[in-house]
């Protein structure tokens, strides 16, 4: 009796390289569409990395980064040692917080609004309204702001109606981060809210119609239905606005900053700039520049963990 035994046929996979080629093969359309885009972010985003070895250098122009001499960790240690340090990390953290805690939430609260207004015109209308302070140049915004709070400014007339004293309100320091978080919400609230209107078109209508037989008001269903509903979009982000927490816009802190409120203005782009492009001292501002990089990738990585645990929804 003769046993045949099978032979087990081993199909091999086609390598990585293969595959590249077919799937260029079948989309190079598409291939050739996305081309202009990697060139732009190698261009500008990936190849200026190189420079951060400015930042261990004592850089200069002239010599450039392959003749500059080195200093180490010189540049970190005087950041880290000066009395700017800690003035710079408390005012970007509390001007960043605000933010966080006034500005975020606003979006949402528009588009939620929007999205329970029936009257196309009148919704089309306050888009309209709320969209267009996003489109004026950072310039002309700053110098409306500077006629609003000054002496004679609008603002500044409505708020001695209430017994505040007849000032240039940039002046006082206390009054910088609240015009700031003001203006920002201003200036960008129809903008941002774009994303949580597409997210609401998102959201099943059924569940809106069950919510209603089961006595639910608007109030309710937004609560359970509209809330829970684009709540991924939220974390997502609320995660990249953790990501950027130290980075302060600073071209609108440098136009509405003076030398009376510098104290609470100064963060640590505006240092950076100032440092950099001002007292040309082009290593150190480097490496103020890579520590904030730094910092803001573990503030991302933290907060793209901890939501991954808490909520299931991630970048990464």
């Amino acid at each position: 009796m003769r046993f045949m035994q099978k032979q087990k046929t081993t199909v091999r996979k086609p390598g990585f390289g293969s595959r590249a080629k077919l799937d260029f093969l079948k989309n190079w359309q598409l291939y050739i569409m996305i081309f202009p885009i990697i060139v732009y972010f190698f261009l500008f985003s990936y190849l200026p990395m190189s420079g951060v070895v400015g930042a261990f250098q004592d850089l200069s122009p002239v010599l450039g980064i392959t003749g500059s001499p080195w200093v180490g960790f010189k540049h970190f240690q005087d950041f880290f040692g000066s009395y700017y340090f800690w003035r710079l990390l408390s005012n970007t953290l509390l001007l960043s917080l605000s933010i966080l805690a006034f500005s975020f939430p606003c979006p949402i609260i528009l588009a939620i609004l929007l999205n329970e207004v029936r009257g196309k015109g009148f919704r089309r209308a306050v888009q309209t309204i709320s969209y267009l302070p996003f489109f004026i140049s950072m310039v002309v915004i700053c110098g409306l702001i500077k006629n609003f709070v000054g002496m004679d400014g609008i603002v500044t007339r409505v708020l001695m109606l209430f017994g505040m004293p007849q000032q240039n309100l940039l002046a006082n320091p206390a009054m910088f981060r609240p015009i700031y978080v003001i203006s920002d919400i201003w200036q960008n609230i129809g903008f941002q809210s774009i994303i949580y209107i597409a997210a609401l078109s998102g959201v099943n209508q059924e569940l809106y119609e069950s919510a209603s037989i089961d006595g639910a008001g608007r109030f309710k269903q937004t609560i359970h239905v509209t809330l829970p509903g684009i709540a991924p979009t939220i974390i997502i982000m609320l995660i990249l606005a953790i990501g950027g927490l130290l980075s302060v816009g600073h071209e609108k802190v440098i136009l509405l900053s003076n030398t009376m409120n510098r104290e609470a203005a100064d963060v640590i782009q505006s240092f950076v700039y100032r440092k950099g492009l001002i007292e040309a001292n082009y290593g150190y501002s480097t490496a103020v520049g890579l520590f904030n990089s730094v910092a803001n990738t573990a503030l991302l990585l933290l907060a793209n963990g901890i939501s991954r645990k808490v909520s299931e929804t991630s970048l990464f």
